[in-house]
């Protein structure tokens, strides 16, 4: 689950995501306290501050990962930004909470009821009266047919990337007055509330010309605290200012320009003063975070350390002699009296030149940077190890469950979020995270990790471990899914210098002189020290035993011991092997500088494996080829990728664990299940919370469909992904949102004199 993200259809219907999502509003209410769902693992960070305390006015600098190509979330091409600027625009009927869970939003709805169920689910909203388009419009039915007849899937002139929901709607009908929308549904639905947010005018839905390309570069007709001045593609730039017929709260902010920022960029753009606010990588959030180390309050010098010099990184001089014209005279007497020539004295004084011109702009970066402070929650996404089961070795379960049971996800997790002070818990659903009603923990179905049972698993599907390994004619020796053309020589063919390597195999058959035999690591986490940061280079830590050879004497692997020694505690084991191949997965990764956790965890599961006898083959590819040409289209056997979390499972999930099915033209229809692992089961328990109005029914017949899912083992949950963010100090109400949906016209910059500390919530909108 890492590579993409955005809001409510859009990241669904588009891809997967490396970076960060807004998500869309959830669907089902609230449980009892002994409920399993939960709270949030970690709050939101946002400096709230009370509106009474935040100045009117400011231009609010916010990073993006892209100008979108589209405006219309609808759309297959919709992306983060196209969720961000809908959010400030657009109508949403109901908000995400700090739990996850959804809220009436009162400045468009003053209620939405069922009111009726039979024959026909009927539900009422009830409009507020001041809810007007920024043309003078009242938002009404007009509307919600429009979007309706768009989005049902009966006109394929439409360019929609998804109709669920909308399918199910017989009629839309003006109620008792302007103000009631009347929607008959011709089956019932759960997720009813996931429909018309966001609501767009019909002048975007009313024909298949307005839908397709009328919305991809602005949208002339809006209804919230912001409107669309311009997307300006050449300045990467989507600038939003303040909707003068907006009825609510007025906007703090006179303007949001949202630039697109490369994330290896971003700490640059900080340092130049040309942001508030960016998402950032840990490495980042390091440098704000000793930017705002303390200093001397007096004199604003660095604090000196224990023994009197100053403290590392501080900028302040080391060399003796004094600052200022005459350092360079006084230097060549110091070095002179004390030993050194002339010759040497000069060397000095240019190296203490260097070095100050070094500090200095060392200390103009940290001033730079100390004005933001690191803001810091979880995302509402999780990270997944994904498996395909569509051939090869995966395609038998119980190598996968061998996959699944042999990974330490506490220690996963750990090595991500601990280092940054953030609950290190691993994600026990498929479905929900924690705090969300449908979340529980359903990973009791797979079982806990247990690396006697993982190889008990493969021992059951033919995988013996040290059995003979046949090399054939033209050099395939490990089962796995194949390489393309591209990867013969284990390099890509887009030129990347990263290549590839085989976790478990230092050499080929013995070609470097080596018997085949080598020797282990001894080691319980591969060589690493715990939380280590390997970064995913290609360098192997430690010294590897060949996966094509058979151990000394038939006894633990690296160990000349007679045959029934015990292997020493964490020692990887003999690798297994079938039909003479022996059992090596293909790890597809990114390759890009944002993907350093990513590759870390894959070498910590690398590790892990290859204790149960798996090799792993791991190839990295820049991240724009990434999922579309590796994860999409089938080209791997693990790969690590995120999901954003849907309060809208039912809907939402359904075609991410759907049983693939064949299309007319023989192809596999997989929809966005990209692991190809799915069950009838779990389709049908999916179908049937769909098409329950009880809402505890429904969540229950989540937690039994999560239950399958988790012991199909097509996926292993890992951790809910970190969020950090710079924003400038005096920035209040944003940051990182972790579940809630910004409020966009609460952001603002603190009135002079007005501390964050000082600053009282805003109450609950």
């Amino acid at each position: 689950m890492s590579h993409v993200g955005v809001g409510p259809r859009a990241v669904m219907r588009s891809v997967a995501f490396l970076t960060a999502g807004v998500l869309a509003v959830p669907a089902l209410a609230g449980c009892s306290s002994e409920d399993p769902s939960g709270k949030p693992l970690a709050a939101q960070d946002v400096a709230a501050a009370a509106r009474a305390r935040v100045a009117d006015g400011g231009t609010l600098r916010w990073a993006v990962d892209s100008v979108p190509d589209t405006l219309n979330a609808f759309q297959s091409d919709a992306d983060a930004t196209t969720a961000r600027v809908a959010q400030a625009v657009l109508p949403s009927l109901y908000r995400m909470d700090k739990r996850g869970r959804p809220v009436r939003n009162p400045d468009y709805l003053e209620s939405a009821k069922v009111v009726e169920t039979e024959p026909k689910q009927v539900v009422v909203y009830k409009l507020n009266q001041q809810a007007v388009w920024s043309d003078g419009r009242e938002i009404g039915a007009a509307d919600f047919v429009a979007q309706w007849r768009a989005l049902s899937g009966k006109d394929t002139a439409y360019w929609t990337a998804r109709n669920a929901g909308y399918d199910r709607i017989e009629k839309i009908e003006r109620g008792a007055n302007d103000l009631e929308v009347k929607v008959t549904f011709d089956r019932p639905y759960a997720d009813w509330k996931s429909l018309f947010t966001p609501l767009y005018p019909k002048e975007v839905t009313g024909t298949p010309d307005a839908f397709n390309d009328g919305a991809r570069r602005g949208i002339e007709v809006t209804a919230g605290p912001f409107t669309v001045k311009k997307v300006d593609t050449k300045a990467d730039e989507v600038v939003l200012t303040g909707n003068p017929r907006w009825w609510g709260e007025p906007a703090k902010l006179d303007k949001i320009v949202l630039r697109a920022v490369p994330r290896d960029e971003r700490v640059s753009e900080l340092v130049a003063g040309e942001l508030d606010l960016a998402e950032i990588d840990p490495d980042t959030a390091e440098q704000v975070a000793r930017a705002a180390a303390p200093r001397d309050a007096g004199t604003g010098t660095p604090l000196m350390g224990p023994d009197g010099t100053p403290a590392p990184g501080s900028g302040a001089s080391a060399l003796p002699g004094p600052q200022g014209g005459s350092a360079a005279r006084a230097l060549r007497s110091w070095a002179i009296a004390n030993g050194s020539d002339e010759e040497a004295a000069e060397e000095e004084i240019l190296a203490r030149e260097k070095r100050r011109k070094a500090e200095a702009k060392a200390e103009r970066r940290r001033k730079a940077l100390s004005g933001f402070e690191v803001r810091k929650s979880l995302e509402p996404a999780y990270t997944q190890l994904a498996l395909n089961g569509a051939e090869g070795p995966l395609a038998d379960e119980r190598v996968r469950r061998a996959v699944a049971r042999a990974l330490d996800r506490e220690k996963l997790a750990e090595a991500v979020l601990k280092p940054l002070g953030l609950p290190a818990e691993p994600v026990g659903s498929h479905l929900a995270l924690s705090g969300q009603p449908a979340y529980a923990d359903g990973s009791g179905a797979l079982g806990e990790q247990d690396a006697k049972e993982a190889r008990a698993l493969l021992a059951d599907a033919g995988w013996v471990p040290g059995g003979p390994v046949k090399k054939s004619e033209d050099g395939e020796k490990a089962a796995g899914a194949e390489k393309s053309e591209d990867d013969e020589d284990g390099k890509k063919s887009d030129g990347g210098d990263e290549g590839t390597y085989i976790v478990g195999e230092d050499g080929k058959s013995g070609e470097d002189g080596k018997d085949g035999d080598g020797k282990n690591k001894d080691d319980g986490e591969g060589g690493r020290e715990e939380g280590e940061d390997t970064g995913g280079t290609d360098q192997e830590s430690g010294e590897k035993h060949s996966s094509g050879k058979n151990t000394a004497q038939g006894g633990a692997p690296g160990a000349y011991a007679p045959k029934g020694t015990a292997a020493p505690a964490g020692a990887a084991a003999a690798p297994v092997a079938k039909d003479g191949k022996a059992l090596t997965l293909r790890f597809v990764l990114p390759s890009g500088p944002g993907s350093q956790a990513l590759r870390t965890v894959a070498d910590r599961i690398s590790d892990m494996l290859e204790k149960i006898g798996i090799g792993t083959e791991i190839t990295k590819v820049p991240d724009e080829s990434y999922f579309k040409d590796h994860v999409a289209s089938g080209e791997y056997d693990l790969a690590l990728y995120s999901w954003p979390a849907s309060a809208f499972p039912a809907t939402d999930a359904r075609p991410i664990y759907a049983k693939p099915v064949p299309a007319a033209d023989g192809s596999l229809n997989v929809a966005q299940n990209y692991t190809r692992v799915g069950t009838d089961q779990v389709d049908q328990l999916f179908d049937q919370a769909m098409g329950t109005l009880d809402e505890d029914k429904a969540r229950d017949l989540l937690r039994k469909a999560d239950s399958r899912i988790w012991a199909a083992a097509g996926s292993v949950p890992l951790y809910q992904r970190p969020q950090l963010v710079a924003a400038r100090e005096n920035l209040a109400n944003a940051g990182a949102f972790g579940f809630e949906t910004p409020v966009y016209e609460d952001m603002g910059f603190l009135k002079k004199g007005a501390r964050g500390a000082e600053a009282s919530a805003s109450p609950a909108r």
